[in-house]
């Protein structure tokens, strides 16, 4: 049976709920215009997963606590301001199939959001006097900075080795989750051993994740992201990486000069999928991943039984088996 998120959630059911409330009165303002942007916001959340891995691993390494919600928080504060500015940088006008707050307040006002997210989320800490949460998360956020200017750099000139892939995708997705598990064993008040091997099981999760994220894009869901969209972007993912490693000199240049100069070409972008898939590049990627998996299932394990690593185990295989 498909393991659901309210099954992955039920040890921590009565603390998502409470949680909810707790961010919606955070999130309202004085200001009018962005009190509705707020709402907006709050309304459209995802299946929060973050707060979750906070939440799950707190109940692993101890009690949840009162900074436990606050960790949670500064999360989601933190994470939705850099996805706010991500959409002004990219120029992007929908977000979960929902439009950007860009698109529908324009960029100024999208900027000025983010900022003020941010700045909820520093001063959520500062006031608690929860500087070591803030100090993991803020880590974060810079290595997700980080991550995206490497990955920008390196785009230009489609050189990404498998060393500076897996570098790319360690900051930008793994970073957060392993910052998410991290401030729940802080929250906990688990010690540095012990949060230091939180967030190591975080960051096998968040590559993971990202790895499954980059198959969707040849088709091995049959919902999730547009087919082809990561080449369109001309961002090399490790199944493309590896595929070009196997190729002759010649096919190996004329798929690079693809993904450079006719990635808007559906007939070519599809060239490259189908190229993928003949030189075993799923199969590489899919081992890679379920590698992963097994290792961050190994330091889960060396937390002692309870509900908590149960729902955690089954939270980390929903994010690999995930359709979209």
């Amino acid at each position: 049976m498909a393991l659901t998120v309210a099954a992955i959630q039920a040890p921590i059911a009565t603390e998502m709920t409470l949680f909810e409330q707790k961010f919606r009165d955070l999130m309202k303002s004085e200001v009018m215009l962005l009190d509705q942007i707020m709402n907006y916001i709050v309304k459209r959340k995802g299946k929060q997963l973050r707060p979750m891995f906070v939440f799950l691993t707190a109940g692993v390494c101890g009690p949840i606590t009162e900074s436990t919600y606050r960790g949670a928080a500064l999360i989601e504060l933190l994470h939705t301001a850099t996805l706010v500015h991500d959409d002004v940088v990219d120029d992007s006008n929908y977000r979960r199939g929902f439009f950007s707050i860009n698109a529908l307040w324009k960029n100024k006002i999208a900027v000025l959001v983010g900022d003020y997210l941010l700045s909820r989320g520093l001063l959520l800490s500062v006031d608690n006097g929860d500087y070591e949460l803030l100090q993991i998360v803020s880590r974060a956020v810079r290595e997700i900075s980080e991550g995206e200017l490497l990955q920008i750099e390196k785009a230009r000139r489609l050189d990404i080795t498998e060393d500076v892939y897996y570098e790319i995708i360690r900051q930008k997705t793994a970073s957060l989750i392993s910052a998410c598990c991290a401030a729940g064993a802080r929250s906990a008040d688990a010690t540095p051993d012990v949060v230091e091997k939180a967030r190591l099981f975080g960051e096998k999760v968040g590559i993971a994740f990202q790895i499954k994220d980059d198959l969707f894009d040849y088709g091995t869901a049959e919902v999730g992201k547009p087919l082809g969209i990561d080449i369109k972007e001309k961002k090399m993912t490790l199944p493309l990486i590896y595929a070009l490693r196997q190729a002759g000199y010649w096919e190996k240049r004329r798929m690079i000069n693809i993904v450079k100069n006719e990635s808007e070409n559906p007939k070519k972008v599809n060239e490259v999928i189908a190229f993928v898939k003949q030189s075993g590049g799923i199969e590489y990627a899919t081992t890679a991943m379920e590698q992963y998996v097994t290792e961050a299932q190994t330091i889960l394990y060396s937390f002692p039984e309870s509900p908590y690593r149960t729902s955690l185990e089954q939270l980390v295989q929903y994010t690999i088996e995930r359709s979209k």
